[in-house]
């Protein structure tokens, strides 16, 4: 990829946050995912709700719609963006949970970003939440799945 496809870096390599002014409001949507394994004890007592803490499940999704309204606050260069949607589903697999993150807006720039902060915070609220039960848990496969909108189209991955 040559330098000049780099927006967030100056012609001289300093960063900045790109102006999106100029650019078409439209409807952009993103999904990411990711997992959590972790000890079948830890992922029975999340599934049974039976945790100290209360409710991994319900603690998680919240966390991951709250880190997707912030997410401006955590990635330097991110804009802050109106959310019309933040959604966080998590879903027991053999051996921990898969988490899927769906954010959108109407605006000049994406939500890319957005919605991989809330699958990964999602994603070490589960974390958090069992560590007492398994602290070798592993948050892994943290990646865009799809994204919809603005200048560069669509994007869906493939397998």
């Amino acid at each position: 990829m040559p330098d000049d496809d780099l927006t967030h870096l100056k012609p001289g390599g300093e960063a900045h946050m790109v102006d999106v002014g100029a650019k078409p409001v439209t409807h952009r949507r993103a999904v990411a995912t990711a997992r959590v394994a972790m000890n079948d004890r830890a992922a029975a007592a999340i599934r049974a709700g039976g945790l100290k803490k209360g409710d991994a499940l319900a603690t998680a999704r919240i966390a991951g719609i709250m880190a997707a309204k912030r997410t401006a606050d955590l990635i330097p260069l991110c804009h802050p963006v109106a959310l019309t949607k933040a959604e966080v589903d998590i879903e027991a697999r053999p051996g921990g949970f898969s988490i899927r993150a769906i954010v959108e807006t109407v605006g000049p720039t994406g939500v890319e970003m957005e919605a991989l902060t809330a699958a990964s915070v999602a994603a070490l609220a589960l974390y958090d939440m069992a560590k007492a039960l398994d602290r070798a848990m592993v948050v892994t496969d943290v990646r865009l799945e799809e994204k919809s909108g603005g200048r560069t189209g669509d994007y869906v991955r493939e397998a």
